[in-house]
């Protein structure tokens, strides 16, 4: 496969279509933005009156909602799970400019000498599953762009958040013994559904894109499996996003 080869089907056309066939005007997104797989912190923003429903995103199968905290325009696509749907939307928001994409998903735990809830930086993911093969050449990884890493080093010390390996895989209940047993030897200790995907498309598209996984449950067999905490831990995905993009810009302004 040709990775150079451009796309005959491009996202910049998607968008133009998009905004002609529903009338809109282009409006940029916020240079901030945020995957919300699970949806919980866009019901959470809307529940508190806090977001609001963009009326200019031009999205076909997804709606943005935009919220500001300390003169911090943020915008959030919920429900954006799967690698398929997950890169889909990234593709859209940095066309419409955004500079900085967050990805916060709910993930099980592989490692049974940890407890759940907690986050994780996704440092590197195992790539078992298909839109990271279109963007970058087969490799068993992907990972976290280096110099995101180094900027992240000490902000992610400050929240208490560790980092390490995921497992992104495209067929959650096909999560069997022998396969995690085949993945935790491979370093991953959490499993999720879309980190790969985004960084091989960071990689390919020159995108500074961050994954965190919300460590939430052992795969469903412990009987206080998905406990996020209150309200979701909304607010605590509110500070990790905020506190990603500020070490970032720093590391831009210098």
């Amino acid at each position: 496969m040709d990775y150079t080869e451009p796309s005959v089907f491009t996202v910049d056309s998607l968008v133009e279509a998009a905004i002609a066939q529903k009338g809109l005007t282009r409006t940029p997104v916020p240079h901030l933005c945020l995957l919300d797989p699970d949806g919980d912190l866009v019901r959470y923003l809307v529940a508190t009156g806090e977001g609001r429903r963009s009326e200019s995103w031009p999205c076909y199968h997804s709606d943005l909602y935009v919220f500001t905290r300390g003169g911090q325009a943020v915008g959030v696509v919920g429900c954006a799970v799967g690698a398929p749907y997950a890169v889909l939307i990234a593709e859209e928001l940095f066309c419409l400019g955004c500079e900085l994409l967050v990805s916060i998903t709910s993930a099980g735990l592989l490692d049974d000498a940890l407890v759940p809830p907690f986050f994780m930086l996704i440092e590197r993911a195992l790539r078992d599953e298909g839109p990271s093969a279109r963007y970058v050449p087969p490799e068993v990884d992907v990972g976290l762009a280096a110099e995101l890493g180094d900027c992240l080093a000490d902000t992610m010390g400050g929240l208490r958040i560790g980092s390490g390996a995921s497992w992104t895989t495209d067929a959650p209940f096909r999560e069997t013994a022998s396969r995690i047993a085949l993945l935790r030897r491979c370093g991953a200790t959490v499993v999720e559904m879309e980190a790969a995907a985004l960084y091989a498309f960071a990689q390919a598209r020159g995108k500074q894109v961050v994954c965190f996984a919300h460590v939430t449950n052992r795969l469903a067999t412990a009987a206080d499996d998905f406990d996020k905490g209150e309200n979701n831990s909304s607010e605590r995905m509110i500070e990790v996003a905020l506190a990603t993009w500020q070490a970032c810009w720093k590391a831009e302004a210098r």
